[in-house]
């Protein structure tokens, strides 16, 4: 996989250098490239941003900056890439969105700050527009991370596990079940006694049963969303009796 950014603070992005991204560069699982705006800037001051037209608070980004930027970095990527604008404007990214992006394997991903973007910029260069989030945000740089970290998740052989991926929380839908490890016993309380069974039958059936009880009681919204079979109909209904009867 291939991640492109174009973003006024490339030196964030150190920050993939460690832990499941860190360890992905290095086995070159995936390419990191940064592209500052500043860099293509045209005047002696390397100005990016200006005064909106129509008057109102703060800056905005410059088309002409970011165009050559964007520019730059496609040329530089080794197939066509995607190229998108971390926007609150944008669709909400989640767990199937990552996924798909993965099957795009190239991605340019800008990072906007201040006000915005020049409009002209978008309609010119962006294919699509996408946010981590109802909520604001300094600029694109945390978002872009975001999607960086999630996509490469993904992507075979970047996990320490190769079941890891799959049994992650969202991964079909449903939030995970609870984790336990060692000590058997903490402050009184101890590890479910079905996990020291040694039944994987049972263990995985707990699990399930956790995973639909939880997202019942925690995110009901997902929960509507997923098309429930039998055995999770019945396995939701057994944890909602056990959790009202406690």
């Amino acid at each position: 996989m291939w991640f492109g950014v174009v973003t006024l603070f490339p030196e964030m992005f150190a920050s993939l250098e460690y832990g499941i991204t860190g360890r992905a560069l290095k086995d070159k699982l995936i390419e990191l490239h940064c592209w500052n705006p500043r860099d293509f800037a045209t005047n002696k001051h390397r100005q990016v941003d200006d005064r909106p037209y129509g008057g109102g608070p703060g800056m905005v980004m410059m088309a002409s900056p970011l165009q050559a930027a964007i520019s730059f970095a496609k040329n530089a990527a080794p197939k066509p890439p995607k190229v998108i604008l971390l926007s609150p404007q944008g669709k909400c990214f989640n767990q199937h969105s990552a996924q798909a992006m993965l099957e795009t394997e190239n991605l340019i991903l800008v990072a906007g700050r201040y006000e915005g973007v020049d409009e002209r910029l978008i309609d010119a260069e962006i294919d699509e527009e996408w946010s981590v989030g109802d909520y604001v945000l300094s600029g694109g740089e945390l978002p872009a991370m975001i999607m960086i970290d999630t996509i490469t998740r993904l992507i075979p052989g970047a996990l320490g596990h190769e079941e890891s991926a799959s049994s992650d929380t969202l991964s079909d839908g449903l939030l995970k079940y609870p984790q336990f490890t060692r000590p058997e016993s903490f402050q009184d309380v101890k590890v479910p006694e079905v996990l020291l069974s040694g039944n994987h039958e049972h263990i995985e059936r707990w699990r399930l049963k956790q995973s639909l009880g939880r997202t019942w009681h925690k995110r009901p919204d997902l929960l509507a969303k997923k098309q429930l079979n039998k055995v999770e109909k019945d396995l939701l209904e057994e944890f909602i009796e056990e959790y009202q009867n406690e």
